[in-house]
C-alpha cells in the first residue's frame, strides 16, 4: 500500500506528460542524428549540434547550425522529417493511430492528455477531433506533395523529385522550415508556382485544426464558432496587411528590387508576409531587408499562428482577445465583447499573462545573447532580437547568427525553441487551472485597494 502511494505521488500530470514526451522525442532524435549513419561524411556528429537540430525539428522551428542537405544523408533526413511530423501534429498522434487501426478503446488518461495537447476546454469530442486532424493533415500534405512534385520531378528526377516534394510539403504544413536546397527558397525567387504552393501549405498548417473542422462543417451547420471567426479574421488581416506593408517597405530595399517581374514581386511579397507566421522558409536575404521590414517581420513572428495549429508564437487569437479587451475598455464596457458574445474573464487574464511572459522572456534572452554573441558591424541589436523571437516563436528565420552561435548561445536557443513549443502552452494551462481552482475552492477574497495606473 505504501509503495502504491509513493508511485501515485510520482505520476505525471497531463501537462508534465506532454513536456516530458517532447523532451524524450528530442533526445531520441539527437542520439540518432549524432550517429555516423546519419551524416554524409560517415562520421559522428557533435552531440550539441545533433541536439540543436533535433530540437529545431521536433519544435518545428527550422533554425540549424548545420546545412541539412550538406551534412545529413537520407537516413538523417528521414529522422528529421519524422521528428517534424511528430512535433507538428503532436506525438500523441501515434497512439491514436494505433487505437484507430486496431479498434482499441482509448482510456481516460489518454483523452485528458489529448485535451491538453489540443488546447480544448472540454473533453467531449476530443477523439473525433484527433482522428479528423490525422485525416485532414494527411490529405493536405499529400496534395501539397503532389503539387510540388509537378515542379520538382522534371528538375531533380523521379526519386529525388518525389522525396523533395514530400519533405517540403511536410515541412511547410508543419511550419518547420527545413529545406533540402541549402539556401531555403532563395533559388525559387522567380518560381511563383512553388512559392504560392508552399505559402498555401504554411497557411493551412498555421490556421488550426479546430478552425478547419469548423470551416469544413460550415455548409451543414451554417455557423462558425467565435474562435474560428476570430482566427480567420486575424489571419486575413495579418496576411493582407503584412503583404501591403512589405510592398511599401521593400519596393526599393529588398533584393527583389532588380530583375523581377510583377508576378514574381507579388509572389515574393506574399511569401514575406506568410513565412514569418512561424514557417521559417525565406526567398530573400534578410540582411538586405530594410529596418522597417525587419521590424515588421519580428512583429509577425512574435504573433505567430492560430492556437491548436502547427504554428508557434503568441497566437493570433491571444492577440485578438487583447485587442477586443482594449476596445471594450475604451468603449466603457467592463467585459471583452464581440459579435454579441462576451469573452470569459479567465481567457482575458490568461491572454494578458501570456503576452507579458512571452515579451519578458524575449527581451531577457535578447539582452543575454547581446552579451555572449558577436554582432556584425553593419548590424545592431535587431541581429540578436530577430534570432530570439524566431526561436521562441518556432519560426526558423535568421539573419545569419545561428551557425556562429557560441555553446551558451546554442543552449539558450535550444531552450527558447523548446519553451516556445511546449512551455508557454503549459504556463497557459497552469494559469487556467489555477483560476478554475480559485473559482471552485475560493470562499473569500482580500479587501480591495486602488492602485493608480496610466
Amino acid at each position: 500500500m505504501e509503495i502504491k502511494n509513493k508511485l501515485t505521488k510520482f505520476r505525471l500530470h497531463p501537462l508534465q506528460f506532454l513536456a516530458v514526451g517532447f523532451m524524450l522525442i528530442i533526445l531520441a532524435g539527437a542520439l540518432l542524428l549524432s550517429l555516423p549513419i546519419s551524416s554524409n561524411s560517415g562520421e559522428a556528429t557533435n552531440f550539441i549540434d545533433a541536439l540543436f537540430t533535433a530540437t529545431s525539428a521536433t519544435c518545428v522551428t527550422g533554425l540549424t547550425t548545420l546545412t541539412t542537405i550538406d551534412h545529413w544523408n537520407f537516413f538523417g533526413q528521414v529522422v528529421i522529417l519524422t521528428m517534424i511530423e511528430l512535433g507538428g501534429l503532436g506525438f500523441m498522434m501515434m497512439p491514436i493511430l494505433f487505437f484507430t487501426v486496431f479498434r482499441r478503446k482509448v482510456g481516460l488518461k489518454t483523452r485528458i492528455v489529448l485535451q491538453e495537447a489540443l488546447n480544448l476546454e472540454a473533453m467531449s469530442g476530443v477523439m473525433n477531433l484527433m482522428v479528423h486532424i490525422l485525416r485532414l493533415a494527411a490529405i493536405i500534405q499529400f496534395v501539397g506533395a503532389a503539387l510540388l512534385a509537378i515542379n520538382f520531378i522534371p528538375e531533380y528526377g523521379w526519386l529525388s523529385g518525389i522525396w523533395y516534394a514530400v519533405f517540403h510539403s511536410v515541412s511547410a504544413f508543419c511550419n518547420a522550415g527545413f529545406d533540402l536546397f541549402g539556401d531555403s527558397l532563395v533559388s525559387f525567387q522567380s518560381n511563383s508556382y512553388v512559392l504560392l504552393v508552399i505559402s498555401s501549405l504554411i497557411i493551412a498548417g498555421g490556421l488550426g485544426f479546430y478552425v478547419w473542422k469548423d470551416v469544413i462543417s460550415f455548409p451543414k451547420r451554417r455557423k462558425l464558432s467565435l474562435h474560428s471567426k476570430i482566427a480567420l479574421g486575424m489571419t486575413f488581416i495579418l496576411l493582407v496587411g503584412g503583404t501591403l506593408l512589405f510592398y511599401l517597405t521593400e519596393h526599393n530595399a529588398s533584393s527583389l528590387a532588380a530583375g523581377s517581374n510583377g508576378m514574381e514581386r507579388f509572389a515574393n511579397t506574399i511569401f514575406m508576409a506568410v513565412t514569418p507566421r512561424t514557417a521559417g522558409y525565406f526567398s530573400i536575404n534578410y540582411l538586405g531587408m530594410s529596418q522597417a521590414g525587419l521590424l515588421l517581420t519580428i512583429i509577425l513572428m512574435f504573433i505567430g499562428g492560430t492556437s491548436g495549429s502547427t504554428a508557434g508564437g503568441l497566437k493570433t487569437t491571444t492577440l485578438a482577445v487583447l485587442i477586443i479587451q482594449t476596445i471594450s475598455m475604451l468603449k466603457g464596457r467592463q467585459h471583452a465583447e464581440l459579435g454579441g458574445r462576451t469573452i470569459r474573464s479567465a481567457t482575458v487574464f490568461r491572454a494578458m499573462s501570456l503576452f507579458f511572459i512571452t515579451l519578458s522572456l524575449c527581451v531577457a534572452s535578447t539582452m543575454i545573447l547581446s552579451i555572449t554573441e558577436g554582432i556584425p558591424e553593419t548590424s545592431g541589436i535587431e541581429y540578436i532580437a530577430f534570432e530570439v523571437v524566431s526561436a521562441f516563436a518556432t519560426v526558423g528565420l535568421t539573419m545569419g547568427l545561428t551557425p556562429d552561435l557560441t555553446l551558451f548561445g546554442k543552449l539558450l536557443i535550444i531552450f527558447l525553441m523548446y519553451v516556445g513549443r511546449v512551455g508557454i502552452l503549459t504556463v497557459g494551462f497552469s494559469i487556467s487551472m489555477r483560476l478554475a481552482q480559485d473559482k471552485t475552492h475560493g470562499t473569500y477574497k482580500y479587501p480591495e485597494e486602488t492602485v493608480i495606473v496610466g
